[in-house]
């Protein structure tokens, strides 16, 4: 009897592999971080072939900590990285360039001669998103239109295109033989191709594009069974049962099953997002809308997204380019030197601004300096970034939904610094809540691949395994809360128009 779930967390800085048992607890973990490329300033990229390599070795890992082998082993599940894209030669199986990364601001030019014909909306109605740099839609025609021999081999019917979940998958099933090639509604919904009421590719939006549709993954539900691992891997045999984008993933796993349910994910980036139900909403306040989950045959569940693009990632460039602190926690010790920001604000907009601005031509700004500030103020603005961009997006939900949210639900990395808690609270002027498991991004695609093959019987599994860990209260009061953001909110607007023609 196979007693666990193992999950592929296919991630922007780590691939991990964590087996999960039926209450929902982690048994075991392994985890390899790959490299970040930089080719050129606003470029970002990822090799998928170190990445396939890296998911194999962390699957054997988390199952030899563990002293478990493919027999325990009921289904596996896979999130990941959204919107970063992957060309590969489905003859080869070798990518015929890196991976685009979701940060990635390259395809800006592709963006603007996209909207001279309608905008930045004009695909907003079919597929719930403004044309941006952050879709995986703009970076495959990079590359057909960049990439020598490309746009003839996709024509030829050669080439594959998914995001990284695509990419594992068909290396999982066996790749160049009999790989299979699919992806899920929710990662189907951020590339741009994808309509959200049909849940299926629209032609029109490729032939815009000039992307040939023999490229593009077939759409399946988020839980159900799409193939087994393939002969010659360590879990040969096993069911692969479950897809979802890495914030999909994680709603599933904070158990936001009900209209209005919502969590919010530190990571690389931020992302909150707002379970509405059957019903597609069309935000009026610059958020997303997207596809939430699917379960098998049942109908879509849809959500408004908020996407920052840079809350983790700032406090590896104070680590990595500024060397400000030798390790992410230190962060908060030396945040903790001083009483309050010093008057600094930091806007970390290293790839524009997403949710609620959607503004490309935008770069990280620190405001506020004087003679007064040291290295502590900055690492606490640089802290307190994170939650007023949180706000933001926040803000714009409520005002989507038009009920305000009672308290928020978190998980990701940074969700075990308590001073970014208590001030995320603070500025909220809600509680902020902390579930047992903060994996919740692996924890819901083993859920989703559970439930496809009957290790758990219903989402009420699910609600029943979320477990209140730590909850934070506001403390500050409404006076300063308002002032606060009225100084964030100036400091947002210094990062405006920095790009122009001869600025990239």
């Amino acid at each position: 009897m196979a007693d666990y779930v193992l999950a592929i967390d296919q991630g922007t800085t780590s691939s991990r592999a964590i087996v999960f048992d039926k209450s929902g607890s982690i048994v075991s973990t392994g985890q390899l971080e790959h490299e970040q490329i930089f080719p050129r300033a606003g470029w970002v990229e990822h090799d998928p072939e170190e990445i396939w390599t890296n998911v194999r070795e962390v699957i054997g890992i988390a199952l030899s900590r563990a002293n478990l082998t493919r027999h325990d082993i009921a289904a596996v599940g896979i999130t990941n990285q959204r919107e970063t894209a992957v060309v590969w030669d489905k003859n080869t199986g070798k990518p015929i360039y890196n991976a685009i990364v979701w940060q990635d601001t390259r395809t800006q030019k592709i963006v603007d001669e996209l909207a001279a014909d309608g905008g930045v909306e004009r695909f907003k109605d079919k597929v719930g998103l403004p044309l941006a740099t952050y879709f995986s839609g703009t970076k495959v025609k990079w590359i057909l239109d960049n990439v020598d021999g490309a746009r003839e081999k996709a024509e030829a019917g050669d080439l594959l295109f998914g995001n990284t979940d695509s990419w594992v998958v068909w290396n999982l099933t066996g790749g160049t033989d009999g790989g299979v090639h699919i992806t899920d509604v929710t990662n189907a919904s951020r590339t741009m191709f994808m309509d959200l009421a049909s849940l299926s590719w629209d032609q029109e939006i490729l032939d815009a594009f000039g992307v040939p549709a023999s490229m593009l993954p077939e759409i399946k539900s988020s839980s159900e069974e799409y193939g087994t691992v393939h002969s010659s891997q360590l879990l040969r045999e096993t069911p692969v049962a479950g897809i979802l984008g890495d914030q999909q993933a994680a709603t599933f796993g904070q158990a936001a099953f009900e209209k209005g349910g919502a969590k919010n994910t530190y990571g690389t980036g931020n992302f909150l997002i707002v379970n509405t139900g059957e019903e597609i909403v069309k935000s009026k306040n610059g958020l997303l809308t997207t596809v939430c989950y699917k379960l098998g045959d049942a109908k879509p569940v849809y959500a408004l997204e908020g996407s920052i693009a840079v809350t983790g990632s700032l406090i590896q460039w104070l680590r990595d380019n500024l060397g400000l602190i030798k390790t992410a926690p230190e962060v908060e010790e030396l945040a903790r030197t001083v009483e309050d920001n010093g008057g600094v604000y930091v806007v970390p907009a290293f790839s524009g601004l997403f949710a609620p601005y959607w503004r490309g031509d935008a770069r990280g700004a620190i405001v506020g300096l004087t003679r007064y500030v040291n290295k502590g103020h900055i690492a606490r603005a640089a802290l307190e970034a994170t939650a007023f961009q949180t706000r933001e997006v926040l803000d714009a939900a409520n005002a989507d939904a038009g009920v305000d949210m009672e308290d928020l639900r978190v998980d990701g990395g940074m969700v075990a610094n308590d001073a970014l808690m208590q001030f995320q609270a603070d500025i909220l002027g809600i509680p902020v809540v902390r579930p047992k498991v903060v994996e919740t991004t692996a924890l819901g695609a083993a859920y989703a691949a559970g439930l496809a093959v009957g290790f758990w019987q219903s989402t009420d599994d699910v609600t029943a395994n979320w477990a209140e860990d730590k909850r934070w209260e506001p403390q500050m009061d409404a006076s300063e809360r308002d002032r606060q953001m009225r100084l964030w909110k100036k400091a947002v607007t210094k990062t405006f128009d920095w790009v122009d023609d001869d600025v990239q």
